[in-house]
């Protein structure tokens, strides 16, 4: 079956299909979906996901564009979530430069702190990082050595791709992966083990051909499995198989 490693269906752009949609799941191959969270608010509509379908599993996280409103009080309603059967992870967490929402320093300040309720719970992380790959990195060596992660819309170059691998973690590949103009992405795959590569959406953005620029959903992600078979010489079948294998592992579904 094939597993969305990241999705986010308490976006208001599911609010008027969502239940059909998701409904459709299994019958497009769709086995498991985790929900990630990104804001405050998201928190209990995950909740709400996954007491309401038995294949949704969820991630408590607040997403670098809005930490700047964190408190303690917070993180203790974090660790308080994390507690529950299905919330499988922490994320998504980590630095986002491009936006710039909020300054670097309480970027980095929540990031952390983020990460070191993972390290206590002993939970795996799901991390953002957008045009900061060098204190991503730094920051990924310093607090989460030995953790489980994956890094979700990966982005950067082939070496640090191998980097994040010899420490262990997963790489996020999605629809971007389809784009004629994906080169970089392309040898990313082409580059790191299959063994280290696992499948997601990011929906309902970054759909893929021959839906870019629309909404996307979990049942786009035979696209990216397609490309990803191309680019690694196997067939779809083993790319099912083996990021199956994969997510679980992160996950521990």
């Amino acid at each position: 079956m094939i597993i969305d490693t990241h999705a986010h269906y308490d976006d208001e752009q599911f609010d008027t299909d969502r239940d059909e949609l998701l409904k459709s799941m299994h019958d497009g191959g769709i086995g498991l979906i985790v929900n990630a969270g990104s804001t405050l608010e998201s928190w209990g509509k995950i909740r709400k996901l996954t007491e309401d379908y038995p294949f949704i599993y969820g991630a408590i996280g607040i997403h670098p564009d809005d930490v700047g409103t964190l408190t303690e009080d917070h993180m203790s309603e974090m660790e308080r979530l994390l507690d529950l059967e299905k919330i499988v992870a922490v994320g998504e967490i980590g630095l986002d430069y491009y936006w710039d929402n909020e300054s670097h320093d309480i970027q980095k300040k929540w990031f952390i702190r983020q990460l070191e309720i993972a390290r206590k719970k002993e939970m795996p992380v799901i991390i953002h990082s957008r045009e900061a790959a060098a204190d991503t990195m730094d920051i990924m060596h310093e607090y989460a050595a030995g953790m489980r992660a994956v890094i979700h819309c990966y982005s950067y170059s082939v070496e640090m791709a191998k980097e994040y691998v010899k420490m262990g973690y997963y790489i996020g590949i999605g629809g971007v992966v389809t784009f004629k103009n994906a080169k970089k992405l392309k040898n990313v795959v082409e580059a790191v083990p299959l063994t280290s590569i696992v499948l997601e959406t990011d929906c309902p953005y970054l759909a893929p051909e021959p839906y870019r620029g629309k909404r996307n959903s979990s049942l786009y992600l035979p696209y990216v499995a397609g490309k990803v078979a191309e680019l690694k010489g196997v067939s779809v079948e083993e790319v099912i198989r083996q990021t199956e294998e994969n997510s679980r592992k992160l996950y521990s579904l």
